[in-house]
């Protein structure tokens, strides 16, 4: 004699829908956190990039710098770095200048970089140096478009290398040396030093040297 088919109780449907759900949260959270660490990494790897191509860009600006006579093409006021150099954009040649600052933003502080268009006269050139200085202070809404935000910053630091030794530009112990060729303005060397923030893809101090090229020397 054939035994009835036996089906599922209702207790064993409940075990089994409750064994599913708990499967399913333990496959979400796996997931999400496979999601989060992609996340994070490529935050990481961003934030890299864009430093070290910030740091690049600072070696070309100083590479490119121009020797003109309106004024002395490389100054430092503590606030703001300016820099007169050549424009290496195909089919706009002249000078431009650039101009590096840290700004204090709600949460530290941000390295930035602004440049101005191609100049086409001394007037120009001028009014463009002036420009990057009030960039780095009272910055308008126009300026503000002409600026890259590069990393976060703690504060920074600059050093010219004159006469065998490393000093501070704003100290009267920094001289323009004499003799040689070029704009005597030019330091031999310029150190960047950075104070990064703590819990970024990078922290800690970041030293950044660059030799100019007239002392036979390359960017470190």
């Amino acid at each position: 004699m054939r035994s009835p088919h036996r089906g599922f109780t209702l207790v064993e449907l409940l075990i089994a829908l409750a064994i599913m759900a708990i499967v399913a949260v333990l496959s979400w959270r796996g997931l999400d956190g496979m999601t989060r660490t992609q996340a994070a990494t490529r935050a990481h790897t961003d934030a890299v990039l864009t430093l070290q191509a910030g740091l690049a860009q600072w070696t070309a600006d100083l590479d490119a710098m121009l020797d003109v006579t309106e004024r002395p093409p490389l100054d430092w006021d503590g606030r703001v770095m300016r820099i007169v150099r050549a424009s290496t954009t195909p089919g706009e040649t002249g000078p431009l200048v650039v101009a590096w600052t840290r700004r204090g933003v709600a949460d530290g502080g941000q390295w930035l970089r602004w440049q101005s268009p191609v100049l086409r006269s001394r007037a120009q050139l001028l009014q463009a140096w002036e420009r990057a200085g009030n960039w780095a202070q009272t910055p308008s809404s126009d300026e503000r478009q002409r600026e890259v935000a590069i990393a976060p910053l703690l504060d920074w630091r600059l050093f010219y290398y004159r006469l065998n030794t490393w000093t501070n530009p704003l100290s009267s112990a920094d001289t323009p040396q004499t003799g040689g060729s070029g704009n005597t303005d030019v330091p031999d060397g310029v150190r960047l030093v950075l104070e990064l923030p703590p819990g970024g893809a990078v922290s800690g101090t970041i030293t950044r040297d660059w030799v100019r090229p007239t002392v036979g020397g390359s960017d470190s």
